[in-house]
C-alpha cells in the first residue's frame, strides 16, 4: 500500500479498485491484531461540523499507531475568524503530518489539498463521505466474505452518504440502488461517474421505488431524511420520505440474510424502527466500531507505514 502515501482521500473514487480491496485487506488485518504498524506522527482534526464516530473513531486511530491528535476546533483557532483557508492551509502544513477535516463545501477541502502538501482526508463534505463508505464495505466483508456481486440498496435521502455508497459500490464490484423521491435523488454527475467506475458488472440503479429497489437486496441502508444544515427542512421532508422507512414490511423484501446498515446517528421512528434497528439483521454497531479500523488503516498507508 505505499503507493498510498503522501496521496489526498477528498472522495472515495480517489482510490483505485485494487487500492481499494487492498485498504479493506489490511483494516481485517488491523482489526484482527495480525499488523501492528507504529508511527509517530501528528494528525491535525479540522471539523466545522458536530462530530461524534468520525472525531472519536480518527483519534482512537491514530493513538493506536502511536502518534499524537491535535483538535483544530473552529471556535478556538483563528479559521473561526474567517482566516483564508490558503494562509490556514499553509500554515497547518508545517506543524501537522496529515490533517482530516470536516467541512460544509467539498471546494474548501480541494483548497486544503492545493495549498498543503500533507495529506489530506474528507472527514464528511456536503457532497461525499469517504471513510464512512470505507467502514460499511468492511462490514460487508465481515458478513459475506466477498463483496463482488453483492446488492446494496440505499433508501432515503441522495445525500453525500448515498454519493459515495454509489462510488465505492461501484468500485468494489457492488451492485448499488439507490431509492428517493425523485427531487432528493443523488446528483446526476455522481451517479454518472458511478456507473463508469462501475467493475465486475457491477450494476447502477436510481429509482423511487423502495420496494422494487429492496427486492432481494444483501444490504439494506438508509440515514437520517435530514442532514446537518437540513434541520429546517425536516417537517416538510418526513411526509415525503414515509414510504422510504426500513421496517419490517420492507425488509420482507429484502434477501433472507439481508443485514441492515445505518451510519449514525439515527432518528429511531423516522427513517429506521426500533424493530429493525435492534434486531437481528442489524450490523450498526459492527459497522460503527469498522469506521476505527478502516480510517486506522487508511492513516496507516497514506502514513506510509
Amino acid at each position: 500500500m505505499k503507493q498510498l502515501q503522501g496521496r489526498d482521500i477528498l472522495g472515495i473514487a480517489d482510490l483505485s479498485s485494487e487500492e481499494l480491496h487492498s485498504l479493506l485487506k489490511f483494516a481485517q488485518q488491523l482489526k484482527k491484531g495480525a499488523v501492528k504498524p507504529k508511527c509517530d506522527r501528528v494528525l491535525g482534526l479540522l471539523f466545522y461540523k458536530a462530530s461524534t464516530r468520525t472525531r472519536v473513531s480518527f483519534s482512537v486511530a491514530m493513538y493506536h499507531l502511536g502518534g499524537q491528535v491535535i483538535d483544530l476546533n473552529p471556535k478556538v483557532t483563528q479559521v473561526g475568524r474567517g482566516e483564508p483557508i490558503e494562509d490556514t492551509a499553509r500554515i497547518l502544513d508545517r506543524y501537522l503530518d496529515i490533517l482530516a477535516i470536516r467541512t460544509f463545501a467539498q471546494k474548501d477541502l480541494e483548497t486544503f489539498a492545493e495549498y498543503a502538501d500533507i495529506p489530506i482526508i474528507n472527514a464528511l463534505s456536503d457532497l461525499e463521505h469517504p471513510c464512512q463508505i470505507l467502514a460499511d464495505l468492511l462490514t460487508m466483508q465481515e458478513c459475506f466474505g466477498s463483496l463482488a456481486g453483492k446488492t446494496l440498496t440505499y433508501v432515503g435521502d441522495g445525500n453525500n452518504v448515498a454519493h459515495s455508497l454509489l462510488l465505492g459500490g461501484a468500485l468494489a464490484g457492488v451492485n448499488v440502488r439507490v431509492a428517493t423521491p425523485e427531487s432528493y435523488q443523488p446528483d446526476s454527475a455522481i451517479v454518472e461517474k458511478a456507473k463508469q467506475l462501475a467493475t465486475q458488472g457491477s450494476e447502477i440503479v436510481i429509482t423511487d421505488d423502495p420496494i422494487a429497489a429492496v427486492t432481494g437486496a444483501q444490504v439494506v441502508y438508509t440515514d437520517v431524511w435530514a442532514s446537518m444544515g437540513q434541520e429546517d427542512s425536516a417537517a416538510t421532508r418526513i411526509p415525503l420520505f414515509q414510504p422510504y422507512q426500513v421496517n419490517d414490511e420492507l425488509m420482507s423484501h429484502a434477501d433472507s440474510d439481508a443485514i441492515v446498515l445505518h451510519c449514525l446517528p439515527a432518528h429511531r421512528g423516522e427513517e429506521i424502527t426500533d424493530s429493525i434497528m435492534e434486531g437481528k439483521q442489524s450490523r450498526v454497531w459492527d459497522q460503527a466500531e469498522n469506521r476505527l479500523h478502516a480510517q486506522k488503516a487508511l492513516l496507516a498507508c497514506l502514513l506510509g507505514y
